[in-house]
């Protein structure tokens, strides 16, 4: 079955069409998604706040939850994601793993009393930064599809009738994200006649992404010659986005919530590429080649030739809208529910070059039904939680398996003038990747596991 998923195409005309790096309609995929990283209440209970507020996390799904909280606090979270990637490429497994740790969150809410108005009895000011998805992994895949495309040694004495390594001997794929999609979001919230809590937020992004790619090539001719190659592919991206959401929480009794909130499209008016992945020498990108029965080296960066360019466009990534219900028993715990929907289908990269993209989006990805549940139980100061997480693949012939799922755990404990928080989340997925765009090559098998770790310090002010 076909998936778009992690494709390696380039179809806009301003670069290659052959490239083993990803491709826009993956990049506005990839700028898309949400790892929710928040607060280590918020992530053991898998996010599922829209309803409940009392979070600066919420912060993130549902505005008016700032005027739940009952009193001005600062929050500080660090989080420490294991990463696990294992690859399958014609039959040979690899496990790739790696360890990042980082200061994910960080916010204030303030809370005032109103003195102007008796239905508006209460204001709140929230200021929340977070990294939305951090891009870092890596992962490696080697083996051999008996297809080679470095057959021939550029600097061969006789380029009429050249040696021909075309026998495929192995490919071994190297590949590295690095960067991050952070915002900073500036809440409002005020709670009318004591039931309806109403906000507002604006959130502002800073997105920084990097893929540096290697591909090695093993071939041989009939008379056992070798022939190494290495192709070296690398972007850099950078942007800045903007978008609002705008919330609802209804407290229907005193032991059930009912919420509703809407964000925008997030509009990134400028996103700027560097790349080099231009045609240099007929090769798209760095380029090193030997081969036994010569000593010479091709290499197309000799001398520090190092060509690049540089691309400009806009793009605007789904909006979401989120119903949500809680459970509210006394003061021993409570019960939510978040359901969100994605509309991935309305994608657009804006610049004449992107129609083939467009398509894409338009045609081949979907709406997205999204679930989070959580649970949070009190014991005096302590507290335990749990969730549960379900995300669906945008692309309409994704498997099962390419959906999101996870679960989370946490506790905490609280001493007054400050809180302490636990959590660990687990979520899974598989994918592929298509290192060999225009050629009969299988994509590699990707399963992807993240374990988190989350500490948040939260303290009263």
């Amino acid at each position: 079955m076909k998936r778009f998923y992690l494709s390696a195409v380039f179809i806009a005309s301003t670069l290659v069409s052959f490239s083993q790096s990803l491709g826009y309609q993956d990049l506005g995929l990839l700028f898309s998604q949400n790892d929710q990283n928040g607060t280590a209440r918020f992530t053991s209970m898998s996010g599922a706040f829209g309803a409940l507020g009392g979070d600066l996390s919420s912060l993130n799904i549902n505005p008016a939850g700032l005027s739940v909280f009952t009193n001005s606090l600062l929050t500080g979270t660090i989080n420490s994601r294991a990463s696990t990637i294992t690859s399958n490429y014609y039959g040979n497994s690899i496990d790739s793993q790696d360890q990042f740790i980082n200061l994910s969150q960080v916010g204030a809410v303030l809370v005032f009393d109103s003195a102007y108005s008796k239905d508006w009895g209460k204001f709140a000011i929230g200021f929340n930064y977070r990294i939305t998805k951090n891009f870092a992994d890596s992962f490696v895949t080697e083996g051999n599809s008996g297809i080679a495309t470095f057959i021939e040694f550029p600097k061969d004495p006789d380029l009429q009738n050249p040696i021909q390594y075309n026998i495929a001997d192995s490919q071994r794929f190297e590949n590295n994200y690095g960067g991050n999609l952070s915002e900073f979001n500036l809440g409002f919230s005020s709670v009318f006649q004591k039931n309806l809590h109403v906000g507002l937020s604006l959130n502002f992004y800073d997105l920084t992404f990097n893929q540096r790619s290697s591909l090695y090539e093993f071939n041989s001719d009939t008379d056992g010659n070798e022939l190494d190659a290495k192709l070296y592919q690398e972007n850099l991206t950078t942007g800045a986005g903007f978008s609002a959401n705008l919330g609802f929480i209804y407290k229907v009794h005193k032991s059930v919530r009912l919420g509703l909130s809407y964000q925008t499209p997030t509009y990134f008016s400028e996103i700027l590429e560097r790349t080099n992945i231009v045609d240099n020498d007929g090769f798209n990108g760095d380029t090193r080649i030997s081969v036994s029965n010569d000593n010479a080296v091709y290499n197309n960066t000799d001398g520090n030739f190092f060509p690049s360019q540089e691309f400009i466009y806009r793009l605007k990534t789904p909006s979401k809208l989120t119903a949500s219900t809680a459970f509210i028993f006394g003061k021993n715990g409570l019960l939510s529910l978040d359901y969100s929907n994605k509309s991935f289908n309305r994608t657009k990269l804006s610049n004449s070059n992107f129609t083939d993209e467009n398509e894409f989006f338009q045609n081949e990805l979907r709406n997205t039904h999204n679930l989070n549940i959580g649970s949070e139980w009190r014991f005096d100061r302590f507290s335990v939680r749990g969730g549960y997480m379900f995300e669906q693949n945008p692309d309409k012939l994704a498997i099962n398996s390419d959906n999101i799922t996870g679960y989370s755990f946490g506790g905490g404990y609280n001493f007054n003038n400050f809180k302490l928080d636990f959590s660990y989340r687990d979520n899974n997925r598989t994918g592929v990747y298509n290192f060999y765009s225009g050629f009969d090559v299988n994509s590699t098998e990707l399963s992807i596991n993240n374990k988190i770790f989350t500490t948040t310090l939260t303290i009263n002010l």
